[in-house]
């Protein structure tokens, strides 16, 4: 019997936040493959791998795949290649296949790219929803997000000062993530909307790591990290 490949959000980052039905997913499992980062050669980290040995998969079943981090996608778009190529194998054998998603599968995930190539080969796949970081990032500030009419606004990565004062200035909530690639973007929006609260995280989901703030004065001192985010409310 073959068994549609499951992508499986497992939540920003606290093992708690992962959903019932992907805990379960996870558990029947044969092989799970989790994205990783080389820090030196035989060395890898996986913000995945450690929310999987939380939950207490089995770390046999846990398969680490590289994804190099450059600007150029190239290599990195070849390790989805491999990886794609690689699940096929364990899906014609007849082994039910997970790959560990952080945050939601469908929301900004570059393990898409793993997912289309399955598709064109004629794998079939089912996503299993989960929560984004900027929705764990709301409760722990203890935040409504959005209420009654109120549009939300998601930017990820590299917007211009003018945009995002636009996109405020319409009234809108507006959620920034990837902030280490539009810090001085914020950082100057800061003055520019004395009137609006800026409410900014770093590593929401770990706990000996998490950070949070409407401090102004200490969000411009800061350096953001790879995992931080802001959201920006009137």
């Amino acid at each position: 019997m073959l068994h549609p490949v499951k992508f499986v959000s497992l939540g920003p980052g606290e093992a708690e936040l992962i959903t019932v039905k992907g805990w379960k997913a996870l558990l029947s499992a044969q092989a799970i493959y989790c994205p990783a980062t080389c820090l030196s050669p035989g060395k890898m980290t996986s913000r995945g791998a450690a929310i999987l040995a939380e939950l207490q998969i089995e770390p046999a079943k846990i398969k680490l795949f590289p994804v190099p981090m450059s600007k150029d996608r190239e290599a990195a778009m070849q390790a989805y290649k491999e990886t794609a190529h690689t699940i096929r194998q364990n899906y014609q054998e007849g082994m039910q296949v997970a790959v560990a998603v952080e945050g939601d599968a469908g929301f900004y995930s570059s393990t898409h790219y793993i997912m289309d190539e399955l598709k064109e080969q004629g794998i079939p796949v089912s996503q299993i929803g989960g929560i984004p970081a900027f929705i764990a990032c709301e409760a722990k500030a203890g935040i409504h997000l959005v209420k009654q009419g109120e549009q939300l606004v998601v930017i990820p990565g590299r917007v211009s000062l003018d945009e995002l004062v636009k996109e405020i200035r319409q009234d809108r909530v507006v959620v920034l993530m990837k902030t280490s690639q539009c810090e001085e973007t914020i950082k100057q929006a800061i003055p520019a909307l004395s009137d609006h609260t800026f409410h900014y995280f770093e590593n929401v989901g770990l706990r000996e790591k998490e950070f949070y703030t409407t401090d102004k004065k200490q969000i411009v001192e800061r350096a953001f990290p790879y995992f931080s985010l802001v959201i920006i409310h009137s």
